[in-house]
């Protein structure tokens, strides 16, 4: 697949392995390994912190594999989900960075092309979202909206 902001192709990546079930080294069980997810969330850990520290301190490959659920579902239906999916924040996040780099320097035009492609991105996945039903149908993205959201 082409990147998305320039002629470039994309790079090719690594795949997971096809697995049917779970590995037999790993030791673990369901209620373990929910219980873990639970305690990392309340730390304040991202689904994709949470989901490396299961492979490499637990010994954990695939959480779905085990629970049969990813590693969100698991915590909304704890209620501790996001308000807004992991990769929008990480984009809202680098934003904000970005537009406090933008108000100190005025003149970099390089950055303020890359914000302007960071928000196109947002807007799209936005609409994305609202059409999946993760995200309200009347979300509407804003910097100051933006703000309140990754402050918590």
């Amino acid at each position: 697949m082409a990147r998305m902001h320039t002629r470039k192709k994309g790079q090719a990546g690594s795949k997971k392995p096809h697995r049917i079930e779970p590995v037999k080294w790993s030791n673990t069980n369901k209620d373990e390994i929910e219980k873990t997810i639970l305690q990392l969330a309340e730390k304040g850990k991202s689904t994709s912190e949470i989901g490396m520290t299961l492979r490499d301190r637990h010994g954990v490959p695939d959480v779905t594999l085990v629970t049969g659920k990813k590693i969100t579902a698991i915590l909304k239906e704890n209620n501790k989900g996001l308000k807004v999916p992991e990769d929008m924040r990480n984009l809202i996040v680098k934003v904000l960075d970005l537009t406090k780099h933008l108000n100190k320097n005025k003149n970099d035009l390089h950055n303020k092309r890359s914000l302007n492609n960071m928000v196109s991105k947002i807007r799209r996945l936005e609409k994305y979202y609202r059409r999946e039903g993760v995200l309200p149908q009347d979300w509407k993205y804003s910097t100051q909206k933006a703000e309140m959201l990754i402050s918590r």
